[in-house]
């Protein structure tokens, strides 16, 4: 590891790799798989975990479709000529709003509330079956 504190020479990218995207897709596919297996009620509950479902759907969907339209169209600049490997990617800089931060910085900075609210409501449901499991 170097003791620099510039970072020279490193590359610069402006898109998250595919990676990250199917990391943060994974949370959101473990959000809603937690919700319905801890939280359904047998009708209670369904239609709130229904819309909780389709809210989380479109919102997986729309940025998804909007970067298929984006790839298309994007005239700018090249792409890439080989795939970049997450290792590689990982090691260089993020480009955000004029300035850089780390990648893995941008990654943690992104997937960090996603894996938060995943894992809190797994482990809220798993608590609320448990004090439901000892209730008179």
């Amino acid at each position: 590891m170097s003791r620099d504190l510039i970072a020279h020479n490193r590359p610069v990218y402006d898109d998250l790799h595919p990676r990250v995207y199917g990391t943060a897709a994974g949370l959101v596919g473990w959000f809603v798989l937690s919700a319905w297996i801890l939280f359904d009620r047998q009708g209670e509950v369904e239609l709130s975990l229904m819309f909780v479902t389709v809210l989380l759907f479109v919102a997986v969907l729309l940025p998804w479709l909007l970067s298929q339209i984006w790839r298309r169209y994007d005239h700018r600049h090249d792409p890439h000529a080989r795939p970049i490997p997450f290792g590689e990617w990982r090691r260089g800089e993020f480009a955000v709003w004029g300035s850089t931060i780390n990648s893995s910085h941008a990654t943690i900075d992104m997937l960090l509330p996603l894996a938060a609210v995943a894992f809190g409501l797994t482990a809220i449901g798993i608590v609320f079956l448990i004090c439901a499991s000892l209730a008179p």
